[in-house]
């Protein structure tokens, strides 16, 4: 029997440094790297260790078959992996079992039967419950067991197949024939399996762990091990996992260890397994290796260590390990007692032999313990560390490192605020570096363009009139260059600065070729129209006074072109010298059509970007320059010019920028001028109306007093200032209150309230003005050409058509008929000439107002704004001279018009010139209806057609249309000829009614400004007939 011990001892070192070569060969194959495709790897290595494995387990394997059975055995041969074949799914009755001998259910070189049928009677011998149990013992092994009655017991059903221990079953049955019979009594458990089992649920391993409750049933989970030493630890045959662990799950009952599956194979060879293995019913057995720790220290003398190290001594090396690592955790947390699993602790030793390279955590060594629940709980309170061993020193060391901590992260803390301070600075620094050169560069580079600027400004004042008698290019770029808070408050800016299209009508020079360009992309059907419309020329067809040649060459004469940069700024009222700028393809297109031709700019309203647009073209710009322009085209600088020009303006003054000056100036004013009604308040940069409020008199509680006051004095004495001091004082104390309350803007639109009026008003600075105090006003424009030579010129002249804002004009009559042209040609030119004192040239647009004063029943005329500007009814003028073919005489005010000769002359008659008439035009330039939009433009012109809207070429009378957009189109320009003014002027309020029946449903009649216009018509028209019956009564007292 010492024999047998010692054998078997020394198999299991055998067993052991198999399993220690083969894990030495997968770290070599390993290794191994293919570097070409196609080569064979080296298996001499591996055939060298299979042969040594083969020929140790051979040798002791014998050794101790010998000592037990007293007889020779032969082991198979190790076949090859790559030689075994897959055994068929067969599966034979047992009656049909035929009775083999013991020595070939082991050998491996077995037909595939015979492993079936071995393999049948294993399980059979391992199930005593099944009823060919006893007959197999008999036939196999000449056994007689007595009939014992059947006892109910408590069965389970593994998932998988079990295996035996390390000794073969035939070879254990083999020794009990050879035990003496009173030995053979005794030791009846020798029967029974050498590892008793315990059905364990399978989980994958992403299986969360974390409910209390689950953990709790995982620790009730256990395999049951046997009683006998000889069986210890089945770990070397297959794996022993842990039960649960927090953060490495276990492998799988049908899942391998890498490290094990080496001794897996080697055990294998001595123990053959069937993979048609059956679950078979297995009586549970519960069997605990428990033992106490006290705290943190086991007694190795204690009954139940004892025996847990007597039962496990074959693992005993790696089960020291994870015990030792349990207690000092347990010291280190001051636990009083531990009651520790002794199945679970070999189970987490061999995990952390095979699959860890550092130690579990806490509660993977927690899962060990039975009284699990009471030692986290402890483990887990705050402090407990520094009660256990070396408490005191961890306590130590964790404020150390605290204070540390705090110490580094303040260190870091500082040093992060100093590397963002210096960068910040750093930054900042090369940011104004970079930006001062910036700065310096544009400002050389605007000196450097001003420069030019007035070189080229010298040079056509120099050559003025060659280059306007010879052939000439003009470039003309309707930009508004207002501020950039006007733009971004205006709606359909484009629109207004295409408004000025029919500068295209300045071809009918014949020396004049005109570049214009637009703001935004024309459709086909704007071309198309006025291609057709610069086709006539003002000339029928069967007029043969012009040549052929120069009516069809007009059309040619003229180029439409869009900055680039439009599509790349679709939602940014961006003006268009700017937009321009920015537009390198059309700056070269533009290049190469004034190459070598006489050539210049006619602009908007002045934009410093202007002076960059004519440096890269090199041509000069006829406007002033943009600071003078900008200076003077406010509403004060056009008043400095007034009185320079020493033409009447209204009472008022101007750079307001303060309310205290404000309410002083208006009350003195007020004072100076008591028969004044309504008081003006006009923004320095607005235009059209926009910056525009008033308030009335009448809502003074003194003004009646201040009357009574001016009666008692007389107008003589009234004008002393002593007299005026009470109403003056009376005044300063009433205006702030007044003007809270009854000012109003002019276009709520733009300001709906006096106090957003006011914020603006002091921010850019106004003036203050008084309204005429008559009930009979009258608005004209002049438009004026200040030539760089130096003469003044007038090019156009009507009376202002106004909509419902009585301050904003959006049409006019040409020519004027309100002032004498005597009187208005002398006003034009003192004011032109004292806009060429200041360096103002190019085109000048002057407003004027004429009434009746009451007092001497004498017509004056105030001189109420000035802009230096191409403006909008000299652009419709060009339009209406090209239409008709006649010319604009501003020194008699008359539109003359040259009518076709109707008969036919002789071929030796000479030439007669034809006949001139005198007409006269109505001109809407911003006529606005929201429901054109549903209307294309020829769909338009048929309308307009159908009901008789045309213009007849022949009798030089009718209707012109201007459009501007072909997207929006919800603005049109309309121009009325006709014999007499009251003529044009039913045909404009005929034609706008037409239009707006046609266009607006009941339901929807849109927003427009047809009707208010066309009631200021009808105001005119009446003034006109009472003019007319005036006139006729005094003809007869004459």
């Amino acid at each position: 029997m010492s024999d047998t011990l010692k054998n078997e001892d020394t198999l299991g070192a055998v067993l052991f440094q198999v399993q220690e070569d083969l894990r030495q060969l997968k770290c070599t194959l390993e290794n191994i790297s293919v570097s070409e495709r196609g080569t064979t790897l080296d298996t001499q290595v591996l055939d060298a260790a299979i042969g040594k494995t083969e020929r140790s387990i051979r040798k002791h394997a014998d050794d101790y078959l010998k000592t037990v059975t007293k007889q020779l055995l032969v082991l198979p041969r190790i076949e090859d992996l790559q030689k075994k074949k897959q055994i068929p799914k067969w599966k034979p009755a047992l009656e049909s079992i035929q009775d083999v001998r013991p020595q070939r259910e082991d050998i491996s070189g077995a037909s595939p039967g015979e492993k079936h049928k071995s393999a049948l009677n294993k399980r059979l011998l391992r199930n005593a419950a099944h009823p060919n149990n006893r007959a197999i013992m008999h036939q196999q092994f000449g056994i007689s067991l007595p009939d014992v009655h059947k006892r109910r017991t408590n069965t389970v059903i593994l998932p998988w197949s079990l295996s035996g221990s390390l000794i073969n079953p035939v070879t254990k049955a083999r020794h009990i024939l050879a035990m003496p019979e009173k030995d053979m009594r005794t030791d009846t458990s020798l029967l029974q399996m050498s590892i008793q089992h315990k059905p364990v649920s399978l989980h994958s391993r992403e299986a969360p762990c974390s409910s209390k409750t689950g953990l709790k049933s995982r620790f009730h989970k256990q395999l049951k091990w046997e009683t006998e030493p000889e069986s210890t630890c089945e770990g070397i045959g297959r794996e022993c996992t842990p039960i649960w662990t927090p953060k490495t799950p276990p492998p799988s009952s049908n899942s391998k260890s890498t490290d094990h599956r080496p001794m897996m194979q080697g055990t294998n060879s001595l123990i053959t397994e069937s993979p048609y293995n059956l679950p078979v019913q297995v009586p549970v057995n519960i069997s605990k290796y428990n033992f106490t720790i006290i705290m943190g220290r086991t007694n190795p003398m204690a009954a139940d260590f004892c025996h847990f190290q007597q039962s496990f001594s074959f693992c005993w090396t790696s089960v020291v390990d994870a015990l030792e690592a349990l207690e000092k955790l347990l010291r280190d947390f001051a636990v009083p007692l531990a009651k520790v699993s002794g199945e679970r602790l070999v189970e987490l030793s061999h995990v952390w032999y095979s699959g860890w390279s550092k130690a579990p955590p806490v509660t993977g060594f927690l899962s060990v313990l039975e009284n699990w629940e009471e030692v986290l709980g402890l483990v887990s309170r705050p402090g407990q560390r520094y009660k256990g061993e070396g408490g005191i020193e961890a306590a130590a060391i964790q404020i150390q490192s605290c204070w540390r901590r705090h110490l580094a992260r303040t260190a870091y803390l500082r040093h992060c605020r100093r590397k963002w301070a210096v960068g910040t600075i750093a930054i900042s620094w090369l940011m104004y570096t970079q930006m001062r050169h910036v700065r310096k560069a544009l400002k050389a580079r605007r000196v450097r363009q001003l420069e030019n600027f007035r070189s080229r400004a010298q040079h056509l004042a120099a050559n003025w009139k060659h280059i306007q008698s010879s052939k000439r290019t003009i470039i003309h770029i309707p930009s508004l260059g207002y501020s950039q808070s006007q733009r971004m408050n205006l709606r359909g800016y484009d629109i207004l600065q295409n408004i000025q299209i029919s500068r295209l009508c300045h071809i009918r020079d014949e020396n004049v070729e005109v570049i214009y360009i637009c703001p935004r992309h024309l459709g086909g059907d704007i071309l198309h129209y006025y291609t057709s419309l610069l086709k006539c020329d003002g000339a029928p067809d069967e007029d043969d006074t012009k040549p052929a040649a120069a009516s069809s060459s007009s059309f040619r004469r003229f180029n439409i072109l869009t900055p680039e940069a439009v599509d790349y700024f679709p939602t940014r009222n961006i003006c268009l010298s700017t937009l321009l700028k920015y537009s390198p393809r059309t700056l070269k297109r533009i290049r190469n059509l004034i190459q070598g031709k006489q050539a210049y700019i006619v602009g908007g309203v002045a934009h410093v970007d202007d002076l960059a647009v004519a440096d890269e073209l090199g041509v000069p710009i006829l406007a002033p320059e943009p600071a003078i322009a900008q200076l003077y085209s406010t509403k004060s600088g056009g008043r400095r010019i007034f009185n320079g020009a020493e033409v009447d303006v209204p009472p008022g003054q101007g750079d307001i920028y303060m309310l205290n000056q404000l309410h002083e100036t208006l009350a003195r004013l007020m004072t100076q001028n008591i028969d004044v009604q309504r008081w003006l308040f006009k923004m320095d940069s607005e235009h059209g109306g926009r910056g525009t409020a008033y308030c009335d008199t009448c809502h003074l509680t003194c003004y009646n007093w201040a009357l009574q006051e001016c009666q008692r004095y007389g107008s003589e004495l009234w004008n002393t200032e002593w007299i005026q001091e009470s109403v003056l004082l009376r005044y300063l104390d009433e205006v702030p209150e007044w003007l809270a309350h009854y000012a109003q803007p002019a276009k709520t639109s733009c300001y709906p309230t006096w106090a957003c009026f006011l914020k603006t008003f002091l921010r850019q600075g106004g003036v203050v003005e008084a309204y005429p105090a008559s009930e009979s006003v009258t608005c004209l424009t002049v438009d004026l050409l200040l030539e760089p030579g130096g003469e003044v010129t007038m090019l156009s002249c009507g009376d202002q058509l106004q909509g419902s804002c009585q301050l904003e004009a959006i049409g006019s009559t040409v020519p004027q008929t309100s002032v004498h042209p005597e009187t208005l040609q002398s006003i034009c030119m003192r004011v032109g000439q004292a806009c060429l004192q200041r360096l103002i040239v190019g085109y000048v647009s002057v407003d004027l107002a004429t009434f009746l004063n009451r007092n001497t029943m004498e017509q004056k005329v105030w001189a109420i704004d000035l802009d230096l500007t191409y403006s909008d009814q000299l652009a419709m003028t060009q339009m209406l001279l090209m239409m008709t073919g006649g010319t604009l005489n501003c020194h008699t005010g008359c539109l003359e018009v040259p009518m076709p000769i109707q008969e036919k002359r002789c071929e030796h008659q000479i030439a007669a010139k034809p006949p001139v008439v005198n007409r006269y035009a109505v001109i809407g330039s911003s006529l606005f209806h929201s429901n054109l939009s549903m209307l294309y433009h020829n769909v338009f012109f048929m309308v307009c057609k159908a009901h008789g809207i045309g213009f007849n070429m022949k009798r030089k009378q009718g209707t012109v249309f201007a459009v501007y957009d072909s997207s929006k189109r919800c603005n049109i320009g309309m121009i009325t000829v006709s014999e007499d003014l009251q003529g044009a002027l039913v045909t404009f309020a005929r034609n706008l009614s037409v239009i707006h029946q046609e266009i607006s449903p009941s339901k929807m009649q849109g927003e427009t400004n047809f009707k208010e216009l066309i009631k200021n018509i009808e105001d005119v028209l009446q003034m006109t007939v009472q003019n007319k019956m005036r006139a006729v009564e005094d003809k007869p007292a004459a």
